[in-house]
């Protein structure tokens, strides 16, 4: 069990040619790793949702965009990951049962593997997901990722409570949130909120990498299991590179120790 986690955020848009983002994978975490490189080794570097290819205008099928778990984008990851000696984790929509509604799907790629398909679809704030997309399996999705628990959640699983102690209680030390969480009114505000309670409801690590604005609202941050902000971007590109402390989380929960002392 290592002390340490050494991870990198990747604020980046992606674009609406699959061919494109693809493309840019290596260079993206190339930059990522380099820019970590003060930190150490980069153990993981985190991409947005639907980093393969961008949801388009609210509403556009994306069904002509999804793509098999072994497929061009998952095996671009992993020949990223191999070329930096890292982990990645980056989004896209997979092939599912339903050829009309695909997943929307994390993909994990490197020193270890994990497929995440999106459980709560984004039927809020007028939008319809759920019209596109077919919805994953309500179980948490936990891996070792360098020695640490990482659970994956994607965007608007970060309103759901249940979904990020579910993670906690399969053993997760981190919660990694690949998002495209859609700008607007108190938008920023609630994904800083729900970030940071996140984190302080479950004494857990938060790493949420956003795709930036105008569309999106970026901010992606790294917060600590007590809610401090350990760094938090802007609104445009940026790269987030932090090392995270296993004496923090273990501190944390000595001091704060609702996860023992729940009764419910």
């Amino acid at each position: 069990m290592t002390s340490t986690l050494s991870i990198a955020l990747v604020q980046v848009a992606s674009a609406l040619e699959p061919d494109v983002n693809r493309a840019r994978l290596g260079e993206l975490v190339g930059e990522a790793v380099t820019c970590a490189g003060e930190h150490g080794p980069v153990e993981l570097v985190v991409l947005p949702e639907a980093f393969a290819r961008d949801f388009g205008k609210p509403g556009s099928d994306v069904s002509g965009y999804a793509e098999p778990l072994d497929g061009p984008f998952a095996t671009a990851v992993g020949e990223a990951a191999r070329e930096h000696r890292t982990s990645v984790v980056a989004g896209m929509f997979e092939t599912g049962e339903d050829p009309a509604r695909p997943f929307n799907t994390l993909v994990l790629r490197g020193a270890a593997r994990a497929d995440y398909r999106k459980i709560h679809l984004y039927d809020s704030f007028g939008y319809r997901e759920s019209d596109r997309l077919t919805a994953g399996p309500p179980a948490p999705c936990v891996v070792a990722v360098g020695g640490w628990r990482v659970g994956l959640m994607t965007c608007y699983d970060l309103r759901f409570p249940e979904l990020a102690r579910a993670l906690v209680d399969a053993g997760a030390e981190v919660i990694v949130v690949p998002a495209a969480w859609v700008a607007g009114p108190r938008k920023v505000d609630h994904w800083r909120t729900l970030l940071r309670a996140r984190a302080i409801e479950n004494t857990v690590f938060v790493a949420a990498a956003g795709q930036p604005g105008p569309r999106y609202s970026g901010h992606s941050a790294v917060i600590d299991p007590l809610g401090d902000v350990l760094a938090e971007a802007g609104e445009g590109p940026a790269v987030l590179a932090v090392t995270l402390d296993r004496e923090v989380l273990e501190e944390a929960r000595r001091t704060n120790p609702s996860l023992a002392n729940r009764r419910l």
